[in-house]
């Protein structure tokens, strides 16, 4: 029996520093990919900044510790421009294809770091990240939600490395999840919020529960 083709799904992680993404993502991908064989979808993971020698290039110069001269708007500038090359080089390719696409952060954090972190105009962000994706929109987005000084603390525990982001301070964070919060309840229909104050098991099954509440046919 010839499976059915689906069209690429696009799957955003979003959350503060110290929620957990990049653990989650790990522990609910082997159940996610057994799901997409059996349904003849293939899945492919992949991060921002990042994901691409271009963009990992310009991660390096966002998150260095000591390039504490980088403001606002040439932080916005730098994300915009690594999402950029990330899309045309990795992620449309790979939603072409038909496959499902799972990107650690994307438009959401820009809007929540910048806009409401940094303080710059929110319709500005949007605006530049318009432009630099084209309008594209995830399909789904999980929001992790944490408290800043929950997240911190795992982070300068040591669960990962500390970067520039890292260091700056709890009110910046704070700023970061009520935009967060805000972003999301202006968008119900695509945002998805899950307590990531929880234990592992517990916020991987409620993020599974969210996929599959969302792509049956798939997961």
């Amino acid at each position: 029996m010839t499976k059915k083709k689906f069209k690429g799904i696009l799957i955003t992680l979003e959350g503060p520093e110290g929620a957990g993404k990049t653990t989650i993502l790990e522990k609910i991908l082997p159940e996610l990919q057994k799901n997409g064989v059996e349904n003849g979808v293939e899945i492919l993971t992949t991060r921002e900044p990042g994901g691409i020698r271009i963009a990992e290039s310009i991660r390096e110069i966002i998150l260095a510790p000591e390039n504490t001269a980088i403001d606002g708007k040439t932080e916005l500038l730098l994300f915009a421009a690594a999402r950029r090359q990330h899309l045309n080089e990795k992620v449309r390719p790979a939603l072409a294809a038909g496959k499902v696409v799972i990107i650690d952060r994307f438009i959401d954090s820009s809007v929540a770091y910048q806009g409401y972190g940094r303080g710059i105009d929110v319709l500005d962000v949007e605006m530049i990240n318009t432009f630099a994706t084209d309008g594209l929109l995830p399909d789904l987005t999980l929001y992790l939600d944490v408290a800043a000084e929950i997240g911190l603390a795992r982070v300068m525990a040591g669960e990962r490395e500390i970067n520039r982001l890292d260091l700056e301070a709890q009110e910046m964070h704070e700023k970061v999840r009520k935009g967060y919060k805000t972003i999301a309840c202006a968008n119900p229909e695509r945002i998805v919020p899950i307590d990531a104050s929880k234990d592992v098991e517990a916020v991987a099954q409620d993020t599974l529960d969210a996929i599959h509440n969302k792509f049956p046919e798939i997961f």
